[in-house]
């Protein structure tokens, strides 16, 4: 006997099983918890607390830069002291040398008007003297030597201008000398003494004529004695 055909196999189906599915929770609404006004409190006292931290800082700052420019300030005013008290003190030496020079001047001023005062009474002596005795002298000396048949003598401001030309000569000679001494550092110095003083004859001018006065007709006949000499 053939075995009979094979047919499709047939599985019985199998029952799926599938686990029950928990119901959906519902959302639990946010519960603070702990002393939450205690938190905000203190949260808006840092904020607040960073505010001021922030101003302190802006005004230290600003505290500090106004220091710094305060000692420089006072550092400016000490140099400027330690100046002013130089100042003073140069001031009050610049003073009391003025003094000096201003007493001086006054001494010099005292000395020039007494200078100045002997001058003119030198020369009004003079003037006296030429004017009177000394006219009166050589008017009798030029005639008893036009008697003698001699030249009248010559006056006497002619003897001092050759006196006054005499020393200007020595002088400029001198100040070569001294010129020519002093160019030549290597060579000794030149010994000529110069000249002190005024003029020879011009310092007691006035007081050999006043010294001569009485005598003047006697010193006129010498002089005249001793041109008929010649």
């Amino acid at each position: 006997m053939s075995a009979p055909a094979a047919g499709p196999s047939t599985v019985a189906p199998h029952a799926t099983t599938t686990a029950p599915q928990p119901p959906p929770q519902k959302s639990q609404p946010l519960v603070a918890t702990g002393n939450w006004t205690t938190e905000l409190v203190h949260l808006a006292k840092t904020a607040e607390l960073k505010k001021h931290s922030l101003t302190l800082q802006l005004h230290t700052a600003n505290i500090v830069a106004a220091h710094n420019t305060l000692e420089q300030k006072d550092k400016a005013i000490q140099d400027i002291k330690e100046q002013k008290n130089r100042l003073d003190s140069e001031r009050a030496r610049l003073l009391n040398a003025l003094a000096e020079i201003n007493a001086d001047r006054d001494k010099v001023d005292l000395l020039e008007a007494s200078i100045t005062r002997e001058c003119a009474d030198l020369r009004q002596q003079i003037q006296t003297l030429q004017e009177g005795e000394y006219a009166i002298a050589k008017a009798d000396v030029d005639s008893l030597r036009a008697e003698l048949g001699q030249p009248p003598l010559p006056p006497i401001q002619s003897k001092l201008d050759e006196k006054t030309s005499q020393y200007l000569r020595d002088r400029r000679v001198n100040g070569e000398k001294r010129t020519a001494s002093d160019s030549q550092p290597d060579h000794q110095p030149s010994t000529t003494k110069r000249p002190r003083g005024r003029p020879k004859g011009s310092k007691n001018r006035g007081g050999k004529a006043g010294g001569n006065a009485p005598n003047g007709s006697a010193s006129a006949s010498g002089s005249a004695v001793t041109g008929g000499a010649a």
